[in-house]
């Protein structure tokens, strides 16, 4: 059934529609009646069918403008890149030299060339497919949900399903799942920084005059897909979705201004290391070989092949397939990876900042206590206590349901029939309290406030005592807080509860009416430290990651925790403290403090932001709308999948379980992801190096060249086939053992140490090809060629097997079976290569049956000075990989 109005399909097209600022502005001062016409909407939401069919008109609700990772993007990718375009250069090369110019026409050598390309363009597209498919499958575990009336009944639906016309109910944590236009709203303050650059939330309204000239998003109605509500509660309809929001509109340009990762900058550097080699190393090999051989066409096609060679043209093949191969490991530790880059951060992280709540305690708050400002027992303190959890409208954490369960226990159900909800002042992060203004059944009205105990007696001028309603002064202030700080030592964590009844008889009250209100008592909750925390704790150290707990509690609290599981808090800094420091004095106490209690969401960003300041690489856990600003700041923010939408959409990784020691499991799968990516980049940039100096020497002292380009990219081609099972290789266990970043400077001095060693054998081998096989004429070079050929391509496949570990290969560390099987491939293949006719077609001739003792006498010999050359490395270094 299409009810859908032409009106509304004038004004939204079926998908991909671009986003028109002035058709939100109509929305905007549309009355309301009109705009449930305009949309074809009612107030008890959509039936199943309307939604159903509005779906497959607007498609799903979900931003595809400005992404790149389709299917045929990937296809461009992975046939449009400089190790392809080269080939193909040199493949138009031959095609002159081989086809047009010559009298015998001959296509082996272009059709090999094509090959190449069809097939290398093919792996790394298939890989693709397979990492994207891996990611989207992940993805679908951790998607975010909204609630939506349909029918009358409140539904929750994934926010991919959020169609036109859909209304919305919001309350504090709430992602806006589209742009809205506010039906109701109570105390709605939203977060869009994302959208405006605004640090500071602003307040939204169902009604208030709009003024024409206000800026989009200062509309006081309307609210914005990629905001996300701090405070309050709200009803709304949905206006747009998809790439038809102003945030689809931006998310191009969104995704440009974002920063890169540890792990992009990372690639970045290796990537600028290998460009400039190949600057300086090319023209040097061109100019030689112009100069030695005098056919400077033949040079410059050498020249390119030569830039083939010293490219490690798999690595963005093999850094996506390591990368989805560690987050389809992680995920079997119920660790989702959102961003895959992420996954080398978490690895290289040394400082994880975690909340306490849930973290290191059980996350199953229980009411121990309600008592009297003296400590005694009084269910009047439950009584109000319930009143304030019961009748709020925004997010209920842990401690509301926790009260709404201990009335429930102790029959004060009943009493909800006496009252009913006249407003409320919502909770946020600045007052740390909320307030509920209730009326009985004889009109009269209270206003009862729970929240943190030094930010209720700010606002408290009277204390009930024995029950009298006596002044707050030091006596009674010292009587409170001694109780308070008894309780508190003991690791309950205390809130306050406060109520008066003369309260102004308006329609709306606020913050301000919060003043000269009367302590009544505390309400304690316990929250057990959990029994594998301390162990997570113990385990992320041993593996060089040290635990800082960052939480809004009170510092008695949060200390006893801390203590029970293993925590240092012979430091303590509270965001009091926090706030008088300077950055200076921070940077100093971050590196001794591991407890920072009673933060401020600003105050928890800032400390993240000092850890990375002094050069830690930095994993913030948490799942409260408090915890945002952290989230982001971190180098890799960690969340769960029961955390608040702001916090999941902010992290990079979600937990399906809240657990340390599912942490680390991460992150020693992030350490093992990168351990091999960092194999493949020092193999190839010393390997590829060694040939480049052997080429330069070659092309002084040989009367020809000492492999021509088909053979070059075949070696190269063949060598990276067999890494191909370096994502599924084993890691020695003293590589997981600490972080690890990228170091530049670290590749270049590996490839210093041992390109010069393959060079070494690789003019034993010429030495060998040029006496004692005796390929010492311009007629005999096919055969010369092909003995390096083997030769290189035999040892660069075998060295694998040595450089993969720090100790002695197949005695002491294995390989994995896949890099097992990839690497006999290559070499087999080399082989038949080598010794049969297969060589001709490569324009090499076939080698005599006398080279394989020499073959293995300097296969053999290179291994050995590999490992011995190893040592002195490691010793000198104190590192290997």
């Amino acid at each position: 059934m299409k009810f859908l109005t032409g009106k509304l399909k004038d004004t939204q097209q079926k998908k991909n529609r671009l986003f028109k600022e002035e058709e939100i502005r109509s929305y905007a001062f549309m009355e309301e009646a009109e705009l449930f016409r305009e949309l074809s909407a009612n107030k008890t939401g959509l039936t199943p069918m309307e939604a159903e069919d509005r779906l497959e008109e607007f498609g799903p609700n979900v931003i595809t403008a400005g992404k790149k990772d389709t299917a045929l993007h990937r296809l461009r990718e992975a046939v449009i890149n400089p190790f392809n375009v080269i080939l193909l250069i040199i493949a138009a090369v031959t095609y002159f030299t081989d086809v047009v110019s010559s009298s015998k026409p001959d296509y082996l050598t272009v059709g090999i060339i094509l090959f190449l390309v069809i097939l290398s363009s093919l792996v790394a597209f298939v890989q693709s497919q397979r990492s994207n498919a891996a990611a989207e499958q992940l993805s679908q575990i951790i998607s975010n949900k909204t609630d939506v009336w349909r029918d009358g009944v409140l539904t929750e639906i994934r926010m991919n399903e959020v169609v036109p016309g859909d209304i919305v109910q919001l309350s504090a944590g709430h992602m806006l799942p589209a742009d809205v236009r506010f039906l109701t709203t109570k105390d709605t303050f939203l977060a869009q920084a994302a959208l405006t650059g605004e640090s500071a939330p602003v307040e939204k309204f169902s009604h208030g005059e709009n003024n024409k000239k206000d800026g989009l998003t200062d509309l006081k109605n309307i609210g914005f897909m990629g905001s996300n509500i701090v405070s309050g509660s709200a009803s709304a309809m949905v206006l747009m979705t998809g790439n038809s929001t102003f945030f689809g509109s931006m998310a191009q340009s969104l995704s440009g201004d974002r920063a890169k990762t540890s792990f992009e900058r990372g690639v970045d550097s290796v990537s600028g290391l290998l460009v400039r080699m190949m600057l300086f190393m090319v023209p040097i090999v061109f100019i030689i070989n112009g100069i030695a051989k005098g056919d400077w066409a033949s040079a410059l096609l050498f020249s390119f092949s030569i830039a083939v060679g010293l490219t490690p043209e798999m690595l963005p093949m093999i850094m996506t397939s390591t990368l989805a191969k560690g987050a389809v490991s992680m995920s079997k530790h119920k660790v989702i990876v959102r961003t895959l880059g992420a996954i080398q951060t978490f690895g290289e992280m040394d400082i994880l900042c975690t909340d306490k709540t849930g973290t290191l305690t059980e996350d199953k708050v229980v009411l121990e206590k309600y008592m009297d400002i003296r400590g005694v027992d009084d269910t009047r303190i439950l009584r109000h206590a319930f009143l304030n959890s019961y009748y709020q409208t925004g997010l209920k954490n842990l401690i509301d349901l926790a009260i709404i369960n201990r009335a429930g226990q102790n029959g004060l159900n009943d009493i909800l029939d006496s009252y009913h909800q006249v407003d409320e002042i919502p909770f946020d992060f600045a007052r740390r309290r909320m307030s509920v203004v209730l009326s009985d059944k004889l009109g009269k009205l209270q206003l009862i406030t729970k929240g943190a105990v030094e930010e209720i007696l700010e606002i408290c001028s009277f204390m009930e005592i024995n029950g009298s309603v006596l002044p707050m002064d030091e006596e009674t202030r010292n009587i409170a807080m001694a109780t308070y700080n008894q309780y508190n030592e003991e690791g309950l964590r205390m809130i306050a509860v406060a109520q008066k009844n003369e309260v102004p008889g308006v329609d709306a009250f606020g913050v301000a009416d919060e003043k000269d209100m009367v302590l009544i008592g505390f309400v304690g909750f316990l929250d057990p430290p959990k029994e594998s925390a301390g162990a997570a704790i113990s385990a992320l150290l041993e593996h060089g990651v040290r635990t800082v707990v960052l939480t809004g509690d009170s510092e008695g609290v949060a200390a006893k925790v801390c203590k029970k599981v293993g925590v240092g808090v012979d430091t303590l800094i509270t965001g009091r403290d926090v706030e008088a420091m300077t950055d200076d004095e921070l940077f100093e106490a971050v590196e001794i403090c591991n407890l920072f209690a009673k933060l401020s969401p600003s105050q928890k960003e800032r400390v993240v932001k000092t850890f990375q300041r002094a050069g830690h690489t930095v994993g913030y856990m948490g799942d409260g709308i408090n915890d945002a600003p952290a989230l982001h700041q971190a180098d890799v923010g960690i969340s769960v999948d029961s955390a608040v939408d702001i916090a999941k959409e902010t992290a990079d990784i979600i937990l399906l379980e809240k657990d340390l020691m599912v942490l680390e499991e991460g992150v020693i799968e992030g350490r093992r992801t990168f351990g091999n990516i960092i194999k493949y980049i020092k193999m190839a940039a010393s390997g590829n190096f060694g040939n480049m100096i052997s080429v330069i020497i070659a092309s002084v002292f040989l009367p020809f060249l000492p492999m021509l380009p088909v053979q070059i990219l075949t070696q190269n081609l063949l060598c990276d086939f067999s890494q191909l099972g370096i994502p599924f290789d084993r890691v020695d266990k003293e590589y997981l053992k600490k972080p690890h970043k990228w170091e530049t400077r670290s590749i270049k001095t590996f490839m210093g140490f041992f390109g010069p060693l393959s060079s070494i054998f690789d003019l034993l081998c010429f030495a060998v090809m040029w006496w004692a096989i005796g390929a010492n004429r311009v007629e005999l070079s096919p055969l010369f060629q092909c003995g390096w050929f083997l030769f290189g391509t035999i040892s660069q496949v075998l060295v694998i097997h040595m450089i993969r570990t720090e100790k002695l290969p197949f005695v002491h560390s294995s390989a994995s079976l896949p890099l097992l099987v990839s690497t006999c491939i290559v070499a087999a293949v080399a082989m038949g290569i080598g010794f049969t006719r297969f060589s001709v077609g490569f324009d090499m001739q076939a080698l005599p049956l006398k080279f394989i003792p020499w073959l293995v006498l300097l296969v053999a010999g290179y291994l050995i000075c590999v490992q011995v050359w190893k040592k002195v490395y490691m010793k000198r270094y104190q590192e290997w990989m």
